[in-house]
């Protein structure tokens, strides 16, 4: 019996023991249920609160970017992203496609005047991710036309360099946005290389490159043509603010001087500075040029111009195989060649040139002189000197010399007169060292032994020794190419080039610029007033007349001068 009762009783013992600890089991789950829950709302709250925070932080960025671009814009706001391709095209006027047109139109920006973008590179940065605009690399531009593709933009060369300066990437994105510019007051510009500062009026030079550009930033490149050379100008600053408007301003320009040593410059075009009566060494390879420059002052070029003295241009040239020509010009003609040149001198070795200019009233000033070297690697020794010219005339001398006496005969071999009473021993004399030139018009007596190195050219009949006549055949007879494309030999070149090649360089008499001269005007009253292409074409602008205001053609402003305003 004790037995039965002690076993129901551990029996409701051990269920009251399972039960307590179920309760307890089921308290701690639900405990741990409601922690959880808790914890979960809390985490739902703050992901929503953070959400929202992100929203706000995201509409706060959108509407502070939509005022930035409607501050940048003046109201108009138009950013897009656009494939860049490129075009062969002058200055900073890209291309845009129509679609662009009707958004701008729609904006109001045509009627806002000239209209003017900020270009960035886009990157992306992450594959997969979104892209991000890349700001160190910008430029502002105007635009040209709306006549691109649809999802493109064209750039001209000068914009295309200045936005993907160091690397083109596969498909090259950019993001174009609709900016205000002021007008530029100011800019300072460095070149990059020498022999910029060197050209005539390298302002001006720089005011008609900058003409096909609407735009400026600070660290664009800047190019500038002048004939077949090209110059770059690197943006050190700008004035009111770091991208400016060139259109309808006047901007203060100051170029600073370049950083490149003369030393270092190879295959450049630099002028290097050259004292009279001063002596300069160096050394040039075969085919290329060394640069030079000196100024004639103006008490110098009255002796000069009077015949009582005489520029003289001497080389000497190291006997080592190599050999040089000498080209000289008169600025506005800065870097002489083969075929633009004032004087010349292609003798072998050393070699002195006597400037003569034809215009006595053109001889101060500044000359250049190009040292080409024609074959081999040559040192040379350099000077230009003014020296007094003898005051005995030319021909003076040689009168006195060649006064014929009465008692003299003349000798059948050399020509010469002799006194009759030496005659026979001279001609027999002269018969048996000397012998004539054969060559027509020419009849040089040369020495017997001399005679095989006396040779004419079959072309132009001048006479030289054997050894001058292959450098001759190259210099004057080898056929050359100009870049109009006409082929001549160097003499008739230099002709071309200076006075009928549409190429040459001329400052127009109408804007100042140098420029191109083109071809021969359409109007035959220009052509007999000897002008060029160029000059017809910019002459046909009007401008108001001093006297009475009205317009008139500025290549008729001194016809109607005379026409209408003499008598007055």
């Amino acid at each position: 019996m004790d037995f039965e009762l002690r076993h129901a009783r551990e029996k409701l013992e051990r269920e009251q023991r399972e039960r307590m600890q179920r309760a307890k089991a089921k308290a701690d789950r639900e405990r741990r249920a409601k922690a959880e829950a808790s914890r979960r709302r809390e985490a739902l709250e703050a992901s929503h609160r953070e959400r929202r925070l992100d929203a706000a932080r995201a509409q706060e960025e959108a509407d502070q970017k939509m005022e930035e671009v409607m501050q940048l814009g003046k109201g108009v706001s138009f950013v897009h992203m656009f494939e860049a391709l490129r075009y062969d095209g002058p200055g900073d006027k890209i291309k845009l496609p129509p679609s662009s047109f009707k958004e701008l139109s729609d904006e109001g920006a045509l009627d806002k005047g000239p209209m003017y973008f900020r270009l960035s590179k886009v990157r992306d940065t992450v594959p997969g991710t979104s892209m991000e605009q890349d700001t160190e690399e910008a430029t502002c531009c105007g635009v040209l036309e709306f006549t691109a593709r649809e999802g493109s933009a064209e750039l001209p060369l000068h914009v295309w360099n200045n936005l993907f300066r160091n690397d083109t990437p596969d498909v090259p994105l950019i993001e174009v946005r609709y900016v205000s510019l002021p007008k530029g007051t100011y800019a300072k510009l460095k070149p990059e290389g020498a022999g910029f500062s060197d050209l005539p009026n390298h302002r001006a030079v720089l005011e008609t490159a900058l003409r096909n550009h609407a735009t400026l930033s600070k660290n664009d490149v800047v190019v500038v043509n002048y004939g077949q050379l090209q110059y770059k100008l690197k943006v050190l600053e700008l004035k009111p603010e770091s991208s400016v408007s060139v259109l309808e301003t006047d901007v203060e320009v100051d170029i600073e001087g370049s950083d490149s040593i003369l030393d270092n410059e190879e295959n450049q075009h630099v002028l290097v500075p050259l004292a009279i009566g001063k002596v300069e060494s160096s050394v040039v390879e075969e085919g290329k040029f060394r640069y030079y420059k000196f100024s004639v002052e103006e008490s110098a070029s009255e002796k000069i111009a009077s015949g009582r003295a005489n520029i003289e241009v001497k080389i000497d040239t190291d006997a080592s195989g190599g050999d040089t020509d000498i080209y000289v010009s008169r600025h506005p003609l800065v870097f002489p060649t083969q075929h633009r040149h004032e004087w010349s001198s292609h003798e072998m070795g050393s070699k002195v040139l006597i400037l003569k200019p034809k215009d006595s009233s053109l001889v101060s000033g500044l000359y250049s002189i190009g040292v080409y070297g024609f074959k081999g690697t040559s040192k040379y020794q350099l000077s230009v000197a003014i020296k007094d010219v003898n005051g005995q005339r030319i021909g003076e001398h040689a009168s006195a010399l060649g006064s014929v006496d009465i008692d003299s005969v003349l000798c059948r071999n050399c020509k010469r007169h002799i006194a009759s009473r030496s005659a026979h021993l001279h001609e027999a004399y002269c018969m048996r060292h000397n012998v004539a030139c054969p060559h027509d018009g020419c009849g040089v007596v040369l020495r017997k032994e001399e005679a095989a190195d006396h040779v004419h050219c079959n072309k132009c009949r001048r006479a030289f020794q054997q050894r001058e006549m292959e450098k001759h055949m190259k210099v004057f007879h080898e056929p050359l190419q100009c870049p109009c494309g006409v082929i001549l030999e160097k003499e008739d070149m230099v002709q071309h080039q200076s006075s009928t090649c549409p190429l040459r360089l001329i400052v127009c008499r109408f804007c100042g610029d140098t420029v191109h001269a083109g071809g021969e005007p359409i109007d035959a009253r220009d052509r007999l007033r000897n002008m060029c292409e160029h000059e017809s074409i910019c002459g046909s602008r009007t401008a108001p007349c001093d006297s009475c205001g009205r317009s008139v053609m500025l290549k008729e402003m001194d016809i109607h001068h005379i026409a209408v305003h003499q008598k007055s």
